[in-house]
């Protein structure tokens, strides 16, 4: 059954591709089927006798010439050439004529017709259409029911015709809802196609915004470190060339410093495809037993920086430790860049109950706001904390507030 299943499925997606490119080919071909199947075989018996059938069947219609036999299956087939672009206008015309022939008494094959364009109807219509329609197909069926009477009981008769008419109408409902579901599901996939094609592009987006937050984090304070220091090596060259040697050598050192962070950022972006023997050497994020060494960089550029620390800060997550080390970094550069390198930092980072820290600096106020303000409050507001920049004292103060009460734990 599964071979079979998939080639008539294939078949079907076929006949489907063929009728989108060419509609009308398909309503002609059961317009010609119908008058093959239906409409030829009362053409060539109208004039060879008596026929086939009961006697008492063939006396109780009307035998119609061929030329007013030929102009009712016209009539009753040839609507069925628009049952798709305009079913209802189809359905009405089928209907007219079936009513007029059986009004004279006729028989057709031909009539098939009218059960095709119910179905037709009932697939490709409005479905506020249906209701008026199935009166129509009653009233006719009725309608047959008499005129048959003589020949058969007319409630068998209108039993059977009313089961074909519900047949093809419940066929149609049936295939409308299954394209309709298939549709829906078509959408839907699609839908959750675009939104997976946007939750990749906002992930994109989060991790350069990311990477660009911490590339302006190491670059920032490196170079502001070395101008610094280059500035001050350019002076003490000419006064004392034993200071300027020992300049040009911590240069070199944070030069190195900021090129082993940049390696580290830039080679998780690597394709994996490089494989593990390119992979770059990776370090750990650095964290709050790191700004040790910060502080040092900066004292060789000339600035002074008292830093002190309160509670466990040892208890506290890499998370965090990387955020209040961003945080502190960015500080110490805007000092470096905005107060210049005879600045005093009194530096404090506070752990209280393991609920929140705190990072302070001050330096000459700055007259903007940059990215690294930016970048420091967003930080803060990943552990729902806030950060506040404002002069103070005659100088600059910056604190930073984390929130680190657990996710999910008691209220």
């Amino acid at each position: 059954m599964g071979p079979l299943v998939a080639r008539l499925s294939r078949v079907g997606q076929r006949l489907r591709q063929a009728d989108q490119a060419h509609p009308r080919v398909l309503d002609t071909a059961v317009v010609v089927l119908v008058f093959l199947m239906f409409c030829l075989p009362d053409l060539l018996h109208a004039g060879g006798g008596d026929g086939d059938g009961p006697r008492r069947f063939r006396l109780a219609f009307t035998r119609l010439p061929v030329a007013g036999m030929l102009a009712l299956q016209a009539g009753l087939v040839l609507p069925l050439l628009w049952r798709r672009r305009d079913p209802a206008v189809a359905f009405g015309a089928v209907a007219a004529v079936f009513v007029l022939q059986w009004s004279l008494g006729a028989a057709l094959r031909a009539d098939i017709a009218l059960f095709i364009a119910l179905y037709s109807l009932a697939l490709h219509g409005r479905l506020r259409q249906l209701p008026w329609a199935c009166g129509v197909m009653a009233a006719a069926l009725i309608l047959v029911a008499v005129r048959a009477s003589a020949a058969v009981s007319a409630g068998d008769a209108l039993f059977f015709l009313l089961s074909t008419a519900t047949a093809a109408l419940a066929l149609g409902l049936v295939i409308r809802i299954r394209r309709a579901q298939l549709a829906g599901l078509r959408e839907r996939a699609a839908r959750l196609e675009i939104g997976r094609d946007q939750r990749s592009r906002l992930a994109a987006a989060a991790e350069r915004v990311r990477v660009a937050r911490e590339m302006h984090d190491i670059v920032g304070h490196n170079l502001s470190v070395i101008i610094t220091l280059a500035d001050a090596g350019a002076y003490a060259t000419a006064v004392a060339p034993e200071r300027g040697r020992e300049t040009l050598h911590l240069i070199g050192d944070t030069g190195r410093q900021a090129l082993g962070e940049l390696r580290r950022v830039l080679g998780i972006l690597r394709e994996a495809s490089d494989g593990p023997k390119n992979a770059p050497e990776l370090s750990p994020q650095p964290g709050l037993t790191d700004i040790d060494e910060l502080c040092k960089g900066v004292r060789a550029a000339g600035l002074e920086v008292v830093y002190r620390t309160a509670g466990d800060v040892d208890a506290l997550d890499s998370g965090v430790q990387l955020t209040v080390y961003r945080i502190v970094q960015e500080a110490l550069t805007n000092t470096l860049k905005h107060a210049g390198a005879d600045a005093r930092v009194n530096l404090t980072i506070t752990v209280q109950d393991i609920r929140s820290a705190g990072v302070c600096r001050r330096h000459d106020p700055a007259n903007e706001e940059g990215h690294g303000l930016v970048g420091m409050r967003e930080g803060a507001a990943l552990y729902g904390g806030s950060l506040s920049a404002g002069p103070a004292g005659g100088g600059w103060t910056v604190e930073a507030i984390l929130d680190l009460t657990p996710q999910g734990g008691a209220q």
